[in-house]
């Protein structure tokens, strides 16, 4: 019998199949690196949130008691409150200072390009040095800050190692290595913004305010919502400033959720406990997002074209 040529149509099919498993060849590794390092660890930790483990001794099943545990625990509601203040101050504070700063420099001026580099200088810096450099200048004692202030004739401030102050004290030092962010994302956005809508304002009669307001905040809001989400995200996860500044204190008024987690499971061995509070971020950090996804949705939605 004479043989049989393959049509068109298995060729493609055997071309595909070809291609398909070249292509999982070169995936693979990564995708075991994946799986192996996201995946499997956070199917862990949850399994981790209903036992109790001290990662010596062999673990046993308790059920929810740990989140049980977490919603009588005073430190760490004294940590979500730590948490919920510094986000409170920086989320906003960090998008009004990013959004004045990017429409200072969104304009033609000397030396733009050197005042736009020195305020993203900061945000490349690690929070590890940050917390380093800002631990000399704060020092109540030897610090540069309370040289200055006895200078200018105002008594010492305890800074980091005051209760009162501390936790502000670290929103500060955020600010200002996590403002460039939204500096470089705005003037992004606002560079995007269709300068026929500026100049069509303009010949309204529109004035700074009125141009600001009625079409480039609303022409930017989908960044906006974008840098609330980010912003939100990465406050609600501190933790290195607060490992190197100040370690929870003073008095626990820099304890934040992280920390805390960080401290349940690496000082106290209480891993399960950990896992726990760990999922309670996990679930609030999702809740977060869904939000402002949707916010953002709407906000995409609205925006002029």
């Amino acid at each position: 019998m004479p043989r049989r040529l393959p049509t068109p149509i298995t060729l493609a099919t055997r071309r595909r199949h070809g291609e398909t498993a070249t292509a999982w060849t070169y995936l693979s590794p990564s995708v075991v690196v994946i799986i192996g390092l996201s995946v499997v660890p956070v199917v862990w930790s949850l399994l981790l949130s209903f036992q109790a483990n001290d990662l010596v001794t062999p673990s046993r099943f308790v059920g929810l008691d740990n989140y049980a545990a977490l919603a009588k625990d005073p430190h760490f509601a004294q940590s979500v409150g730590n948490t919920l203040l510094y986000t409170v101050c920086y989320v906003p504070l960090s998008i009004v200072l990013g959004l004045a700063l990017a429409l200072a420099l969104n304009r033609r001026i000397r030396f733009v390009g050197l005042y736009r580099t020195m305020f993203v200088v900061p945000f490349v810096i690690s929070a590890t040095a940050q917390g380093v450099l800002f631990s000399f200048v704060l020092d109540p004692q030897f610090g540069v800050a309370n040289s200055v202030l006895h200078h200018l004739g105002v008594s010492p401030q305890g800074f980091l190692t005051d209760p009162a102050q501390a936790l502000l004290v670290l929103v500060a030092i955020t600010l200002w290595s996590g403002t460039g962010f939204c500096v470089v994302i705005f003037l992004a956005a606002l560079q995007d913004v269709p300068a026929t809508l500026i100049e069509a304002g303009r010949l309204d009669g529109a004035g700074r305010w009125q141009l600001l307001r009625h079409i480039t905040l609303p022409a930017i809001a989908p960044v906006t919502v974008f840098l609330v989400l980010w912003q939100t995200i990465n406050s609600l996860q501190v933790f290195d400033l607060v490992y190197v500044t100040t370690r929870g204190g003073p008095l626990g008024s820099t304890t934040v959720i992280v920390y805390f987690i960080w401290e349940q499971a690496f000082r106290n061995f209480t891993a399960g406990y950990g896992a726990a509070a760990a999922y309670v971020l996990a679930v609030v950090l999702l809740a977060v997002a869904v939000v402002l996804r949707l916010a953002r949705r709407r906000s995409v939605q609205g925006a002029p074209r």
